[in-house]
């Protein structure tokens, strides 16, 4: 019956664009919006088009904002600045935001490391990271990037471009689970992992 119903295949190829989604949520999901009324489908589509027309990169730090340039966090003038601590992805950034007693600002790089896709350094937002620290006096960097293998190679090549720098670079510790990602740690784990990082030495 489906393959009558171009319009609900269209919908489902797209739900299954998502991460996380395989075929039979994808197709439950386009069900579900037809069964909804027509007020929620277009309170619905206006929320994507908002997502991709109102929100943009922070010009500072890469996280993602609706404000002109600058996010919330980068205009806040009583965090300490000179305390960055660098996350692979935005949605990284809210464990952190939920321990409330760390006072840091962020920077996104978008992305890993990753030979087999072919992403390097210079497909990652490293350049800005480095340009703040020139700018900005940036004591200590906190590498929180995910326990991958892929977030493994991409701290310490990080590492090693920013020891020029004679600044602070300092690791999550451990407590975080090999293979897991920060947006799913426990506020206590990632509590324990800020207070008990490791500096990076130079070898």
């Amino acid at each position: 019956m489906e393959e009558n119903l171009k319009s609900l295949q269209k919908l489902t190829e797209c739900f299954k664009r998502l991460p996380g989604i395989g075929s039979k949520s994808a197709e439950r999901m386009a069900y579900a919006i037809l069964d909804e009324d027509n007020e929620f489908v277009k309170t619905f589509s206006d929320a994507l088009l908002d997502v991709k027309n109102k929100i943009h990169r922070c010009n500072v730090c890469g996280l993602y904002t609706e404000n002109d340039d600058v996010c919330d966090i980068c205009r806040d003038n009583t965090r300490n600045k000179q305390k960055i601590i660098v996350v692979s992805y935005p949605r990284d950034v809210i464990p952190f935001e939920k321990l409330k007693t760390l006072d840091a600002t962020y920077h996104v790089l978008h992305g890993v490391i990753s030979p087999i896709q072919g992403i390097n350094i210079e497909d990652l937002n490293f350049v800005s990271l480095q340009k703040r620290i020139e700018e900005n006096g940036v004591e200590e960097v906190i590498l929180a990037m995910n326990p991958t293998i892929e977030g493994d190679i991409t701290a310490i090549y990080i590492a090693k471009l920013l020891q020029p720098y004679n600044i602070k670079i300092t690791r999550l510790a451990y407590g975080l689970p090999m293979g897991g990602t920060l947006e799913y740690a426990d506020s206590l784990t990632l509590a324990k992992a800020i207070e008990g990082r490791n500096k990076i030495e130079e070898e």
